[in-house]
């Protein structure tokens, strides 16, 4: 199923097995070229998760943070969890369609793992209008 989502803010829902309500964690969406090369460069800290789209490898040069990244089929299911250490290039995962990156140890405690399916919720943003230049 192919997913369109804009640059933007969110949820991101983990569906951990055997714990009842999903865990809702704020995610920010970064699915143009530009949003996706900045990503988390520059940051001290991340206030949840962002969501790189499409992606399938990542790297951490240049970061000041150690993240947390899940790699995520084209099903939201997790297929790899790995801690980066900054300074790091990723290797490329094959079936990943998407990214999820998050500080250090953050996935652990949201129930991020291998085969855990997790569902991306966009908030909606205000549309705006262009009012015609009067002749």
């Amino acid at each position: 199923m192919r997913r369109h989502w804009r640059d933007g803010c969110g949820r991101l829902l983990v569906h951990a097995g055997g714990r009842g309500a999903p865990v809702s964690v704020p995610l920010e969406i970064a699915t143009s070229y530009r949003a996706r090369t900045k990503g988390l460069l520059g940051r001290d800290r991340v206030n949840g998760a962002i969501l790189l789209s499409p992606a399938n490898s990542v790297h951490t040069l240049r970061m000041r943070i150690p993240i947390d990244v899940a790699y995520l089929d084209r099903d939201l299911r997790v297929i790899a969890v790995r801690t980066m250490p900054s300074g790091r290039l990723g290797v490329p995962r094959l079936r990943a369609r998407h990214v999820v990156e998050a500080e250090a140890g953050a996935m652990a405690g949201w129930g991020v793992q291998v085969g855990v399916r997790v569902e991306v919720v966009a908030e909606g943003r205000p549309e705006v209008r262009r009012v015609p230049r009067p002749a």
